[in-house]
């Protein structure tokens, strides 16, 4: 697969990252990709940007070449029902929101819990992708996160970071990232990839991930990372607004 986009990444905004905006954009636009989003975490997180960073992101320029720039937040999916960090006025002001659940700044309850809070945010109208459903952090039941998916146009990210054996997630990344592949592929649900990068090597690292893929036999046709064209226009019809965002 030639891989054309990476849509979740991080800086040193983030708190916790290791490169800067114009070298994380510099190495994508190195690799080829067509489209590279840098997603930073929301003040929830320890450690992340103070909100009025997200304000100023008219400053920084789109269009790097033939790669087209996304910036955004990965927002914090912050209980059982649903509710993220930052409101509707900084929303607006993001190319992207990807909505995710960190142990740091989430209040679960049981599996039934979590996946009400998990859907809620799916069907939040502002959120685009969900970020590593299946990395453990809160048990789930997967089979109604897919369906909301498919019933919303939400993308569920397949993540490469929550793989990697130095996170000690694998005992349950591994068989829960096996199961939403299964069933998007049964259920025709489109799913990004993710590389979670936090330093500028590691964008569009999606090592982790291919052995799922062959596993699953998971179709070629409903990963998003080889279709740029395909994902602005479908970015385009999520959004509640056009900010950047032109096909």
């Amino acid at each position: 697969m030639d891989i054309l986009l990476d849509v979740h990444t991080h800086t040193i905004v983030s708190g916790h990252a290791f490169s800067t905006l114009t070298e994380m954009a510099t190495e994508a636009r190195r690799r080829g990709l067509k489209v590279f989003g840098i997603t930073e975490h929301a003040p929830s997180l320890p450690g992340a940007c103070h909100p009025i960073y997200f304000r100023n992101l008219h400053v920084v320029p789109r269009q790097w070449g033939d790669m087209r720039l996304l910036l955004g937040a990965e927002l914090n999916i912050l209980d059982t029902l649903g509710r993220m960090d930052e409101d509707s006025g900084y929303y607006k002001l993001l190319d992207l929101r990807v909505a995710g659940i960190h142990s740091l700044c989430w209040e679960g309850g049981t599996v039934e819990e979590n996946t009400r809070g998990m859907i809620a945010a799916i069907r939040n109208p502002w959120t685009n992708i969900i970020s590593h459903p299946g990395d453990g952090t809160a048990d789930l039941l997967f089979e109604p996160i897919v369906l909301a998916a498919k019933e919303t146009g939400t993308l569920l990210e397949i993540n490469n970071s929550s793989l990697k054996p130095c996170r000690g997630k694998c005992a349950k990344a591994i068989p829960n990232n096996l199961e939403i592949l299964r069933l998007c592929k049964r259920y025709e649900v489109p799913v990004i990839l993710g590389s979670d990068a936090h330093i500028h090597f590691d964008i569009a690292e999606y090592g982790n991930i291919y052995p799922l893929l062959a596993e699953t036999e998971f179709p070629r046709q409903l990963i998003m990372n080889d279709k740029p064209e395909a994902f602005l226009a479908w970015l385009k019809k999520q959004s509640l607004c056009d900010y950047g965002v032109k096909a």
